[in-house]
């Protein structure tokens, strides 16, 4: 059964002279820009295949809606 390992630099996040709520408030932010989060929500329960294929398609769309958003910012 092939795996969809994703291959990524480990999260870090220095403590320092703020204090360790911080840094988690910061390491949760990094997180969800990872879209750590989101994978593991996914990856909780069984998901049936045309399921997947629809979420697959929602997911692209949500990313082009995203990156026409920056560029009209830009």
């Amino acid at each position: 059964m092939p795996t969809d390992a994703i291959q990524c630099k480990p999260l870090e996040v220095a403590v320092g002279d703020k204090g360790i709520e911080r840094a988690i408030k910061h390491l949760k932010r990094k997180m969800a820009a990872e879209g750590i989060l989101r994978e593991l929500k996914r990856r909780r329960h069984y998901m049936k295949p045309s399921v997947k294929r629809r979420k697959k398609a929602s997911e692209a769309a949500r990313r082009r809606r995203k990156r026409s958003k920056m560029d009209v910012m830009q």
